[in-house]
């Protein structure tokens, strides 16, 4: 993950496979295609998850919504995204176990019938569990249990039901991708856009127009070399698809998710709550999440892809409304302490001309692998988190088939960057050895899994960088330096957004903690002064952009 070696590779080989993008379907291809004795190279734009991957709701699940859209209005093509979702669940939690565990969801309810109807379907979402990741099965609970469970749950309830799906951190689990392909011995590098693609005769695609977009002098752009290109850009996917071949109908139906962090307190409980039943007919997850609680989603369509999707005023005002009848509190605005919005890719398949009257709600959530015989540009579209691995299964059989190889996918079995050896008592050890609070273990466990040691010996080269970043949460110094050498982390938000979630989870410690990031990131990338205060103040200024969109 020395991005300047990257470049250099990147810059002076050929590929069998070129990537582009660095969200959780391109880092899933990379991995898979590196495994299949693939020679890959990825390049992301931005940085890795920097978009949908890291705004989601940071579930592992199959989707309890699909399964009712699929018998309440008989779309039975829903069953396959439940299918894959669960088939696939056991295999994310257990090839990262440090960044993805089990997660109870409480289902309240007002009423017997009610009470039964969830109970039946949560029941029949079991019977479409793989059976391998022996989670427990659904149960419907006395209003006495259900406290018990949820202090903050309102006392109105009749009962609730019981189930359990997966949780993950987005963001850290497609890096850990990424470090596992690079491991693996692909070419990964952030921050790299492509402009353009260069074809011959018969139109196919050769190589493609790079510019560096850190790169402060000389030359920024050059070219990269591959036999095949793999467009894994999420929403964005139809600027690569219309780039190679512009006479081609764009695909991608943008659908935009917003979250927002309430105080943990409103719940007071380790387990997460579906609210089943919105006034416009969708569900809405309130989950704990860093110590915070994580509300969302909405699902609305969006299209101005050039601007950065943002929690806004009236977004917040329907989530707090929804959640509100579901627990005692009232709930406050003013303690809304972050937010993040992010689009979800959905496929299209309307033909030209076609409304869509019931909006993005109502389209697929499964992928589709779309090959472009004009400039044999392969698109991979649509999907969600928890399917990525099949995904990018899907996407590389392709791949391997044109270009005459016979490999087969390994990723089933494949721990990742962090797992090998990871055990649940490693933050007890972090804690004797370095003598870190116990918090600062647990995260580091939680984060980082059997890397957490390197962190822990740059401590011990460098004592100080044993001090909280800002003193309310768990981020320590050597975080920064361990991910400017590490992780490829380029800027102060790739750090407090992506590496560690700060930016997510508290607006106000983020833009604190800017500062002391700066000066860290600052002096592992050689910023000068200037350069160091532009990108502090420029990120201070970010997150009170975010803060004044919700006043």
């Amino acid at each position: 993950m020395k991005r300047n070696e990257h470049i250099h590779r990147l810059q002076t080989e050929k590929f069998d496979l070129c990537i582009v993008g660095g969200g959780a379907s391109g880092a899933g291809c990379a991995l898979d295609a590196a495994l299949r004795g693939l020679k890959v190279v990825l390049v992301e734009k931005t940085d890795f998850a920097a978009e949908t991957s890291s705004r989601s709701t940071k579930l592992v699940h199959g989707g309890v919504r699909y399964l009712e859209q699929a018998f309440t209005k008989l779309d039975f093509s829903q069953l396959r995204q439940v299918r894959h979702g669960l088939a696939e669940r056991h295999i994310l939690l257990r090839n990262a176990p440090h960044l993805a565990h089990p997660l109870g969801f409480i289902t309240p309810v007002f009423s017997w019938w009610e009470g039964l109807y969830f109970f039946l379907g949560l029941q029949l979402y079991g019977w479409f569990y793989s059976g391998r990741d022996k989670l427990p099965k659904s149960r419907w609970l006395r209003k006495r249990e259900v406290v018990r469970i949820m202090p903050g749950i309102s006392k109105k309830i009749h009962s609730g039901v019981l189930y359990y799906d997966g949780q993950l951190d987005d963001a850290r689990y497609c890096l850990a991708l990424i470090q596992s392909a690079a491991a693996a011995g692909a070419v990964v590098v952030n921050y790299m856009e492509v402009i353009g693609f260069q074809k011959n005769n018969a139109g196919q695609i050769t190589a493609a127009t790079i510019i560096n977009k850190l790169q402060k002098t000389g030359v920024n752009h050059f070219t990269l070399q591959a036999t095949r290109f793999l467009n894994c850009c999420g929403p964005y996917a139809d600027t690569i698809r219309l780039l190679a071949n512009e006479h081609q109908s764009p695909r991608i139906t943008p659908s935009k998710g917003v979250h927002l962090l309430l105080p943990w307190g409103y719940i007071e409980s380790q387990h997460a709550m579906l609210i089943p039943k919105t006034n416009d007919g969708r569900v809405v997850f309130a989950i704990p999440f860093e110590g915070k609680l994580l509300l969302g989603t909405t699902d609305e369509p969006h299209s101005e892809l050039l601007q950065e999707p943002t929690l806004e005023a009236k977004e917040v005002d329907f989530l707090i409304e929804t959640l509100q009848p579901f627990i005692d509190e009232t709930i406050d605005a003013s303690k809304v302490q972050a937010g993040f919005a992010g689009l979800r890719p959905l496929v299209s398949a309307l033909k030209t001309g076609h409304k869509n009257t019931q909006g993005t709600k109502t389209l697929l959530r499964d992928h589709e692998i779309e090959t472009d015989p004009v400039s044999g540009l392969i698109s991979l579209m649509g999907g969600k988190w928890t399917t990525y691995r099949l995904m990018a299964q899907d996407a590389l059989d392709t791949v391997c088939r044109e270009l005459g190889v016979r490999a087969v996918c390994t990723t089933k079995t494949h721990l990742l960057t962090g797992a090998e050896g990871w055990e649940e008592n490693l933050f007890k050890k972090l804690a004797s050895t370095y003598c870190f609070d116990a918090d600062v273990s647990q995260h580091l466990a939680a984060k980082y899994g059997i890397n957490a040691d390197k962190i822990g010996q740059l401590v011990v080269q460098q004592p100080d960088l044993a001090e909280r970043i800002v003193p309310e949460y768990p981020y320590i110094r050597a975080e920064v330096v361990y991910s400017a050498h590490e992780e490829m982390t380029m800027t102060i938000r790739d750090f407090l957004a992506r590496r560690v979630r700060l930016e997510f989870i508290d607006w106000a410690a983020a833009s604190a903690a800017a500062p002391a990031v700066g000066r860290l990131l600052g002096a592992a990338l050689d910023w000068d002064a200037a350069e160091q205060e532009a990108n502090t103040v420029a990120y201070i200024d970010l997150i009170a952009s975010f803060q004044h969109k919700i006043l």
